[in-house]
């Protein structure tokens, strides 16, 4: 222990240890010289800590005392009562697991349904938009065709002018051309002219103008074609019309000839 200095005022006691027992920290070169009893060299002063919160600054509270075990005590109580509140039996755990998995099943199925109540739906739209784009299709085809159906069946008088004007062999220089670039263009748009002499006579494409009894055929013949008929596939825009030779005579001999009355009888 430091030695004791004898002062006209009573004994002075220094100080030389290191460390200070109030606040823990290390001393300075200038705090051993301080005397005990002086500001700063035992007791704290005004504002400085006491011995209890020196060594709560320093190093907290004590390991083992009661303002530490007690708070941890009551922390360790409320895990525990936590604990046993949220424990479950084995029973209870698996009637959670059972209903969760029938929950999930449940929903799975409900996502099932949608998903093909969903699929049902567009494939249903893409039915209805193929019919859709068919029909279309469909329609601009026939308003297409009747176009040039109403087109080539007005243009039938111009042809049937020029089919006379090269019979009496008037067609002929630059008009002979324009005729002849005329029915190629026609005939690219589909135009197809039809009517031979000699065909057998068909009431659906031809149209008779003149009848008469021949024994040279042995059915009804187009013997003249007056006016050639015009088709754009198989629509007929006109039929031929022709001069018909019938047979003279019928499959049993007898004459076709009909006996008219006399006027005289007539009356």
């Amino acid at each position: 222990m430091p030695g004791s200095e004898e002062t006209g005022s009573g004994p002075v006691i220094h100080d030389h240890r290191r460390i200070d027992p109030v606040t823990g920290q290390v001393r300075g070169k200038h705090a051993a010289s301080k005397p005990a009893g002086t500001r700063g060299a035992g007791r704290p002063g005004p504002g400085t800590p006491g011995p209890e919160a020196a060594g709560t600054q320093a190093g907290g509270t004590q390991a083992g005392g009661p303002a530490e075990d007690q708070p941890e005590d009551q922390h360790d109580k409320h895990e525990e009562r936590d604990a046993a509140a949220t424990q479950e039996s084995p029973e209870e755990a698996s009637e959670m697991v059972t209903g969760q998995v029938i929950k999930d099943g449940k929903q799975a199925v409900g996502v099932e349904a949608q998903l093909a109540e969903r699929t049902a739906d567009l494939q249903r739209l893409q039915a209805e938009y193929a019919n859709y784009r068919k029909r279309v299709d469909r329609d601009r085809a026939a308003v297409q065709e009747q176009a040039i159906v109403k087109t080539l069946t007005g243009l039938i008088p111009v042809l049937d002018a020029i089919n006379q004007a090269r019979e009496h062999g008037e067609l002929s220089g630059g008009f002979e051309k324009v005729a002849d670039s005329l029915l190629a263009a026609l005939g690219r748009l589909g135009l197809v002219a039809y009517g031979e002499k000699g065909d057998p006579f068909d009431p659906k494409i031809h149209e008779a103008l003149t009848y008469t009894d021949s024994p040279d055929v042995a059915e009804d013949t187009c013997v003249e074609i007056i006016f050639p008929g015009y088709k754009v596939g198989d629509r007929i825009l006109r039929p031929a019309k022709v001069a018909v030779a019938a047979p003279a005579t019928g499959p049993d001999g007898a004459s076709n000839e009909a006996e008219w009355p006399d006027a005289e009888e007539g009356n």
